[in-house]
């Protein structure tokens, strides 16, 4: 009798080892730096094409992916700040202002996140009026190449780095 309740909680304990086991690979299938939805922040019409997986850019590409490739976008980005070189912001800083976002399948840009760091890559707050005109310039980008893995069309991670020198941006990584 004792030999089958020591049998019966030895099972009892190993199946319930099991099943926390089960919920720690569950939750871990998530990849690192993959970015949900937010309804309080993201585009309702923006959508995954596969909710289980989305590569980051260089896993299907040799490198940075845009038509017109960085060019265009530097060229874009002149265009639109109109090559500002003053500033008249009184909490000038220097860092890096970085966009992530997600390509669809369909070449659209979605859930778009910012981290905004100094140049020893501690975190800072810019000021909002130069992260915004970064975010919406971000978002305005509709250029994107469509990723394929195998022949399938893929969503994909990106990012753009804004090297941030005077309040003013001097560079756009990668």
């Amino acid at each position: 009798m004792i030999f089958k309740i020591k049998l019966i909680t030895i099972i009892s304990l190993l199946s319930f080892q099991f099943c926390l086991s089960q919920k720690y690979y569950q939750a871990k299938d998530k990849n690192v730096g993959d970015i949900d939805f937010d309804n309080l922040v993201d585009n309702i019409a923006f959508s995954k094409c596969n909710e289980n997986y989305s590569f980051e850019y260089y896993n299907i590409f040799n490198g940075f992916q845009y038509k017109g490739e960085k060019y265009e976008i530097l060229k874009l980005w002149r265009e639109i700040t109109n090559l500002k070189e003053k500033n008249n912001n009184s909490q000038v800083k220097d860092g890096y202002i970085t966009a992530r976002f997600l390509i669809n399948c369909k070449g659209k840009a979605g859930l778009f996140r910012i981290q905004q760091m100094d140049e020893n890559y501690q975190e800072i707050n810019f000021n909002i009026t130069l992260v915004n005109e970064i975010l919406n310039f971000v978002k305005s980008l509709d250029g994107w190449v469509i990723g394929e893995n195998n022949g399938v069309k893929v969503d994909y991670y990106q990012y753009l780095t804004f090297k941030i020198e005077n309040g003013i941006v001097k560079e756009i990584l990668p």
